[in-house]
């Protein structure tokens, strides 16, 4: 769903919190059901997912995402009648015992639980979001936008979908974003390798959103690292010829970091890392 008022009025978008009166004003726009389909598949939704949908409308996606995915989960709405419609269509469709609608906040919704959340909201509104769905979702957990990214946080992937049954726009398609939620990297690191056997180094690393970088040291020598998060894969390099130069592939478990080291090609070596 989205508030299309706004856009069509040029209001002023909310302040968090301020969110109430402001949506409940202004008209919703579904989600045209090519572009609900094509979002879900774009997040690899499955049985084992718990789905929330922020501004859920009609509920269309929650259904959806039950019916089709097999997967369960709940629809945050501030209109009331649009949750009694869901409701309905839920029971109808036969997915009622897998997906609710409720009345919330969007900025006080508990998004712990959702292993994949979908907005279709202002770009403004996204942002606003954003701090509280990288602190409280879990990494490798999904979040995918319709038409509206989130600002600085580049996605990882994303695409145009045509969506001939989208009741606004000129070109009938839809802009679809994916982000996954990616490892927290930054800190400190005791790394150990393969290639290094009885050493062990340290690696600061600053981290915005998907991408970090910092420093290795080791005997008084200092090398960069650059890397990425995709969800827990982490990918990061480590320039020259040192015992602890190569790329290095792996997968990130809370405090604790471990994978491959790729030197012209091939995989030379492997490696460990546990944040102090």
């Amino acid at each position: 769903m989205i508030r299309a008022l706004a856009l069509i009025a040029g209001l002023a978008l909310p302040r968090a919190g301020d969110t109430q009166g402001f949506l409940s004003n202004a008209p919703y726009v579904p989600t045209p059901q090519s572009t609900v389909d094509r979002m879900l598949e774009l997040a690899k939704v499955g049985p084992n997912d718990f789905v929330i949908d922020l501004g859920s409308g009609d509920g269309r996606i929650p259904i959806t995402a039950a019916k089709r995915f097999g997967a369960r989960g709940v629809g945050i709405e501030i209109e009331a009648d649009l949750i009694e419609k869901s409701r309905f269509d839920a029971k109808w469709e036969g997915v009622a015992d897998r997906v609710t609608f409720k009345i919330e906040d969007l900025f006080t919704t508990d998004l712990r639980p959702a292993t994949v959340l979908t907005l279709y909201l202002f770009r403004e509104l996204n942002i606003q979001l954003r701090p509280r769905i990288l602190e409280q979702m879990k990494p490798g957990s999904r979040v995918v936008t319709h038409d509206w990214d989130m600002g600085e946080w580049e996605p990882d992937e994303s695409l145009i979908s045509p969506a001939p049954d989208k009741p606004v726009g000129l070109d009938r398609n839809s802009k679809i974003f994916l982000w996954y939620i990616p490892a927290k990297m930054a800190g400190r690191w005791r790394l150990e390798t393969t290639l290094a056997p009885g050493r062990a180094a340290t690696v600061t690393l600053a981290q915005e959103f998907q991408r970090f970088e910092g420093g290795l040291e080791s005997d008084g020598a200092q090398l960069k690292v650059d890397g990425r998060a995709r969800g827990t894969a982490v990918k990061f390099t480590v320039p020259g010829a040192s015992p602890w130069s190569g790329a290095y592939e792996g997968t990130a478990e809370g405090d604790a970091l471990s994978g491959e080291i790729v030197r012209n090609g091939a995989v030379a070596g492997r490696f460990t890392a546990r944040r102090l």
